[in-house]
Order: C-alpha cells, then sequence, then structure tokens
C-alpha cells in the first residue's frame, strides 16, 4: 500500500514539474527605479528554499538553546541507569550471601542519586550480615530521614535486628510503630510480634498474636497447638508463683491441655519444688486413672504424702494391670526407700533396672546402701548414676 502512494506521489511531482516548466506566467517586482521580473516556476522555487532555510535556522538555534538542557538530562538518564544497574547488583548479590559486595553496590546507587527506599534497606540488612551494627543503624538513619512516608520495610527490618540481637523490648517498641501511624499489622509483622512476645517472656500476648495468626490462616494448626501448651508451661514454670497462684493457674489452664503429659508432669514438679506432696500426688492419681503414662507414675514415688502405706497400696493396684512398667517400679521402690522397707525397695528398684537403666534408680539404690551402711556400695551405684547409658 505504502508503494503504490510513494509511486503516485512521484507521478504527481513529475506532472507538477511538467506544468511548472511550461507555465507562461511572470512575476515581476517594482521598486522605483529598480524592476525585477523572473518567471513563476523560479519565484516559487526561490519561496520555497527560503523557507526551507529559515526552517533550518529556526531548529539550529533551537538545538543550540536547547543543549545545555538535553546534555543534563542525557547525563541524568544515565546516572539513572547506572543506579538502576547498581540496585539490581546489590539485590543480587545480597541473596548470594555476598554482603559486602550487596552493601558496597547499595552504597553506590545511593551516590548515584537514587532516591528508592529500598537502597538503605538492603544496606542495612547487608551490614547486619556482616555484624557491622554502627554502619547498619547510619543506613537506618538515613532511611528514616530521606523517606518518611515509606517505614513499613524499616521497620521491619529494624525490628529483626533487635531479636536477632535478643532485644526483645527494643523490637517491640518498633513494632508499636504500626499501630502509631494507622496501620494494620501484616503476617510478616505479627509473625516478627511473636517471636518478640517469646523472647520477652510476655506469655499471654504470645497467646493473643497466635489467635490473630490462626484467623488469618497464617499458622499451622498443630504448630499453634504447640505453641499454645509451650506457654502454659512457661507460666506454670514461673518462680514467682506461690502455692495459691499456682493452684489457681493450673485451674485455667483449657481442659484440652490438662491431660498433657508434658504439663501434668510440669505442675507436678512445681508442686513437689513448693512442698505440696498432697497436690501432687492427687494431680497425678487422676491423670495416671484417665490416662496412663510412665513417666508420670515415676513421679508418684517423690510424692511423700502422709499416708505413705495408701501410696503403695494404690502403686501396687497398678502392678497388677502394669507389671513391665520401669516407672511404676521404680515409683515402688522409692515410696518403700522412704517407708523403711528396705527389702521390698531394693526388689523393686532392681526390677525397675532390668527394664530400663536409669539415675534416679541407680540413685536410689544407693540411697538404700546408705541407710544399710554399705558405703562402698552406695559409691558404685552413684558411680552408674553417672554413666551416660543411664536415661535421666
Amino acid at each position: 500500500m505504502k508503494f503504490i502512494i510513494w509511486l503516485l506521489a512521484l507521478f504527481a511531482a513529475a506532472v507538477a514539474l511538467t506544468l511548472a516548466s511550461h507555465n507562461p506566467g511572470y512575476v515581476q517586482i517594482v521598486y522605483p527605479p529598480y524592476r525585477i521580473e523572473v518567471s513563476l516556476t523560479l519565484f516559487g522555487l526561490s519561496l520555497l528554499g527560503l523557507f526551507v532555510l529559515l526552517y533550518a535556522l529556526i531548529r539550529m538555534s533551537l538545538a543550540v538553546v536547547l543543549l545545555p538542557a538535553y546534555v543534563r538530562n542525557f547525563r541524568e538518564e544515565r546516572s539513572h541507569n547506572k543506579g538502576r544497574a547498581a540496585i539490581a547488583e546489590a539485590l543480587t548479590a545480597y541473596f548470594e550471601g555476598r554482603y559486602s559486595a550487596a552493601e558496597k553496590a547499595a552504597v553506590r546507587a545511593m551516590e548515584l542519586g537514587e532516591k528508592s527506599d529500598l537502597i538503605p534497606i538492603v544496606a542495612a540488612r547487608a551490614a547486619h550480615e556482616q555484624r557491622q551494627f554502627e554502619r547498619r543503624d547510619a543506613y537506618l538513619v538515613d532511611a528514616k530521614s530521606k523517606y518518611v512516608g515509606e517505614n513499613t520495610m524499616r521497620l521491619m527490618a529494624q525490628t529483626e535486628f533487635m531479636l536477632d540481637q535478643k532485644q526483645a523490648q527494643s523490637a517491640l517498641e518498633s513494632l508499636k510503630e504500626f499501630g502509631q501511624k494507622g496501620e494494620r499489622k501484616h503476617i510478616g509483622a505479627l509473625t516478627l510480634e511473636l517471636k518478640a512476645q517469646q523472647q520477652a517472656g510476655n506469655w499471654d500476648s504470645v497467646l493473643d498474636v497466635v489467635s490473630q495468626l490462626e484467623k488469618r490462616n497464617a499458622i499451622d494448626e498443630v504448630l499453634a497447638t504447640q505453641m499454645r501448651q509451650q506457654v502454659w508451661l512457661e507460666k506454670l514454670r514461673s518462680p514467682s508463683l506461690d502455692i495459691a497462684s499456682l493452684r489457681g493457674l493450673w485451674k485455667s489452664v483449657p481442659t484440652e491441655f490438662k491431660r498433657r503429659p508434658k504439663l501434668v508432669v510440669t505442675v507436678t514438679q512445681e508442686f513437689l519444688k513448693r512442698q505440696d506432696a498432697l497436690s501432687a500426688g492427687k494431680l497425678l492419681l487422676e491423670s495416671l486413672n484417665a490416662q496412663w503414662d510412665s513417666e508420670l507414675v515415676s513421679l508418684y514415688g517423690d510424692c511423700h504424702t502422709d499416708d505413705i502405706v495408701a501410696q503403695i497400696n494404690q502403686a501396687e493396684r497398678w502392678l497388677k494391670v502394669h507389671a513391665d512398667d520401669a516407672g511404676l517400679l521404680l515409683a515402688l521402690g522409692k515410696l518403700c526407700l522412704h517407708q523403711g522397707l528396705w527389702g521390698k525397695a531394693q526388689s523393686y528398684l532392681d526390677a525397675s533396672l532390668s527394664l530400663q537403666s536409669s539415675r534416679a534408680a541407680y540413685s536410689a539404690l544407693a540411697q538404700l546402701a546408705e541407710k544399710l551402711n554399705k558405703r562402698e556400695e552406695a559409691f558404685n551405684y552413684y558411680r552408674l548414676a553417672m554413666g551416660p547409658e543411664c536415661a535421666p
């Protein structure tokens, strides 16, 4: 199609030139006492040539006037391209683990005048990985001063840095800025907050953050349950709890966790630390009757209530059902030892060791040997208790 148009234009120009060459007209220019006569064709061609000359002069003048701006724009564009190349290099080096190269490339991008708020954050993260904390903090200050409207990346990076250095309170202060600016914490920020609350020991806050993550389907259900269990374990282990507070806290533990062996073991040990063997014994009795656990029953031997005989009778009833349970035999041995039934204690402890070697059984046998003034035998049992092959 274009070929046809150019062909028609060429024919039209040829016809126009032919007609113009045979045009008998002329143009007369009179300026007394002068008079100039030229053919109409030459006059037209002269006007056309004058127009082309003026147009070229105007274009050249504009080019001269605009040359400084063109050079400036060219330099800015070239600097911008170099800056973007430096950003790409910094990101590539950072994710490849070449942190020194990443920092240098990010600094070069900033020197080239790049305005992206990503650059100082990359530089800060690279410096942090090199343990250059002063440079890292300087980059963060630079990001805060130059990019006031873009805080999310800076806050996230700053929080991660604080957590890596175990500065949980500083990390929480950093995360508070989200709320102060009216921003809703996203999943990444909530995940960091969960870690910070765990480091700070704010266990109620940990439960709250876990619930928020669950609502957004951002945490596995099994992991969430494990975290809740760990929270209750930590709360039960708090040294600031007295007997009354410990009992109250145990009542507040959700039912789904109250039958979990780990929590029962922990609260039993805490009761025993506070010399409340009665509460520990009752708790173990309820738990073992509901669900048998060898680790729990071994603790039953440490619950020395006012009626040890009743405890021995209860343990021997369990023995009829769980005859091969090393933990139960250990508990019976400890109870008999406390009651002064040396022969039965020896028998039960030996039976426990025949099923499973344990430090607790050897230690109990050592105590029994001391009671019987068998010092050398006691020493041997203590030595065996320290052996690496024994279970705790």
